[in-house]
């Protein structure tokens, strides 16, 4: 019977011994990164004898999947609002306001048409528009230092997630190695490092989880590839910037570099390395097109209206802004020597849409232009077009549009080679002023129209619109002259009937004013001399209206009132497909950018939000059952600690029963 009560004390003194060595590491482990609570288990033997106890780790797969998925989109958006925020504060601060410039420069000619002679009026707008120009090299900045603090917390959450991978693939290792092993104990802190380490890469990707042979478990993107397989292999994480350099993608490394790197689903990437990226495409990128693009519709409008008046050297006006050229990115799969570059085609300004564009040649000398958004994506109709002489612009197109680049190709380019063209997001940052003169600005009109002092009625000549200044047109420069001389237009006696007399000789036309021009209905050669003028009233027959050149009209502000009304015309293009509202002016395409940037920041913190009240359910459910609670195990340690010494107590009574036998044998 001792022999017994031995056997039964001392199975539950081991037991005890082991649950309150459980309960103490427990204890001892509150604080400890990544623990998992465990529970010392035992069964009954023969003879109803505690059995030797299983300690196990108290887990839910279920609910540390879903703290794993949840805590992968709250980082995600936390990374997306902390960008997304700085950049909207900064957008939104006054002296960083685009549009103040813009108002600025438009005030400042407005001075200057009071005083269309001064040069220091005049100097006032060249001041303001060099302004615009530095305010639009700040904002670009913003933005390009934006893209590089990415680039440079991309490049370490890459590397952080590389490590974590290859920790948990050799975690694996070691967990396969002990599977069938008594050493549970290693077997379960091992457990704990890999599930941490699963749940810091959940952190920067969203991952998904299988349980592999030999207790491995095998990680997933959530897109599908493949992060830690069987037996200790794994894909790493590459950085690959092509066509641009500047502008990482994330690439799967498979069989360590000796396989063509695998595409990501950046969409589905989440994490703070998804989050990252979002914020580039989604923001920091489709900013730096958008203002490249405003800055190259003011600076077109502004060269081609200000080519159409005088300046204050009796000449042209020539380019008040340099819109840039800039090299098409050639992919690395490239195989011809073809190099492309780009700029705007003059007076296409409100053709450019505010995107990246791919040129892909079907042939040597054909070529497809598609709109491509920050991801690469096409959209719309992509446009084909000839390379002719090496030229691709809108006269070389064969269908659809040339979305208002002019493009130059040398050397040989390959079929099936293509090229990212970012004229939008590096004009920018390379905008500059064309003339620092302000001579150059061409407020007057370079013709005059007048009224005979003879005519007997009181009918009106219109000061006339000047549209072409070409070498196709009627001018010539410098100095400023009509080709065919000075036009004298003269009433018949016939209803409607006019004599057109100049180089081109006399001519007799009708026409019926004020109408769609006196030049354009009268027809060739008249109507491409680059300018045309009404005639209003009833004039009297003999009354004779001439136009000629604006020589000395430096008092004359008629082209910088055509100038000032491009502040309220439409001219920037808001979307790549063809609409009905497409085009806005400058202030509200500005206005628009930041607005959008704000929604989309804001959108984000209310989804933050949601994502985090979601992380923080999922952690206290996880905590709930794989956390460590003070109070429970300090009732489990008195427990244990009452069951321990009540176990001894039956060993005592024993070897009192067993010493009670032998003195009664004696």
């Amino acid at each position: 019977m001792s022999f017994d009560l031995m056997h039964i004390g001392t199975s539950g003194i081991r037991a005890s011994t082991e649950l309150l060595q459980t309960t103490s590491r427990n204890i001892s482990n509150l604080n400890t990164k990544g623990y998992i609570r465990e529970r010392t288990e035992h069964a009954t033997t023969v003879g109803n004898l505690v059995g030797r106890g299983e300690t196990v780790r108290l887990i839910n797969e279920f609910a540390v999947k879903q703290l794993n998925r949840d805590t992968s989109n709250k980082a995600y958006y936390d990374q997306f609002v902390t960008e997304s925020s700085r950049i909207d504060t900064l957008f939104a601060e006054e002296s960083n306001s685009l549009s103040t410039s813009i108002n600025n420069m438009f005030n400042s000619l407005q001075e200057s048409m009071n005083q269309p002679s001064s040069t220091v009026s005049r100097s006032l707008f060249m001041n303001s528009a060099e302004g615009l120009v530095q305010q639009m090299h700040r904002l670009s900045n913003i933005v390009f230092d934006q893209k590089s603090v990415v680039n440079e917390q991309l490049s370490l959450y890459t590397d952080e997630a590389n490590s974590l991978i290859e920790k948990i693939s050799e975690l694996n290792n070691k967990v396969a190695s002990t599977y069938t092993s008594d050493d549970h104990t290693v077997a379960l802190s091992v457990l704990n490092e890999r599930d941490q380490a699963i749940r810091d890469l959940s952190g920067l990707v969203d991952i998904e989880t299988l349980d592999g042979p030999n207790g491995e478990k095998l990680i997933f993107l959530g897109s599908g590839q493949s992060l830690v397989m069987e037996n200790g292999t794994f894909n790493a994480f590459a950085l690959d910037g092509d066509p641009d350099p500047n502008v990482k993608d994330l690439k799967l490394d498979v069989t360590g570099g000796s396989a063509i790197a695998l595409d990501v689903d950046l969409g589905s990437l989440k994490g703070k390395i998804g989050g990252l990226l979002a914020f580039r495409d989604e923001i920091l990128q489709p900013a730096q097109n958008q203002l490249g693009q405003i800055g190259i519709s003011i600076a077109d409008a502004f060269n081609q209206q200000n080519a159409l008046g005088m300046d204050l050297d009796g000449n042209f006006g020539g380019d008040i802004f340099d819109i840039p050229t800039v090299q098409g990115y050639a992919f690395q799969n490239n195989t011809g020597t073809g190099v492309v570059n780009a700029t705007l085609e003059s007076g296409l300004g409100n053709s450019i849409p505010a995107t990246d564009f791919q040129v892909t040649f079907l042939t040597a000398t054909t070529v497809e232009i598609a709109a491509i958004d920050s991801k690469g994506n096409v959209i719309g109709t992509p446009s084909t077009a000839n390379v002719t002489a090496g030229a691709i612009n809108s006269g070389t197109i064969t269908s659809g549009e040339s979305f208002g680049l002019d493009m130059t190709v040398t050397g040989a380019p390959a079929a099936g080679d293509s090229y990212v063209i970012k004229l939008n997001s590096i004009a920018a940052g390379s905008l500059e002023m064309a003339t620092e003169r302000p001579e150059h600005l061409a407020l007057a009109s370079p013709i005059r129209t007048e009224v005979s002092a003879n005519n007997i009625s009181t009918a009106s000549i219109s000061a006339g619109v000047v549209t072409d200044t070409s070498a196709t047109s009627n001018f010539s420069s410098p100095p400023i002259t009509l080709t065919q001389g000075q036009i004298t237009i003269t009433k018949t006696a016939v209803a409607n009937q006019y004599q057109i007399n100049d180089g081109n000789g006399t001519n007799l036309v009708t026409i019926t004013p004020p109408g769609n021009g006196i030049l354009n209905q009268a027809g060739a050669p008249y109507d491409s001399y680059g300018f045309d003028f009404d005639i209003s009233g009833q004039p009297a027959t003999g009354d004779v209206f001439t136009i000629g050149v604006n020589t000395d009209g430096f008092d004359d502000n008629r082209n910088g009132l055509a100038l000032s009304q491009l502040k309220d015309t439409e001219l920037v293009r808001q979307g790549v497909i063809a609409s009905a509202d497409n085009l806005k002016t400058f202030n509200e395409s500005y206005a628009g950018l930041v607005t959008e940037i704000g929604v989309i920041a804001n959108q984000a913190k209310t989804n933050g939000a949601a994502f985090d009240a979601l992380a923080t359910q999922s952690e206290t459910w996880f905590e709930s059952i794989s956390g460590v609670n003070l109070d429970e195990e300090a009732a489990n340690l008195l427990r244990f600690q009452q069951s321990y010494s009540a176990s001894a107590q039956i060993i005592s009574a024993a070897r009192t029963i067993f010493d009670t036998l032998l003195s009664a044998a004696r």
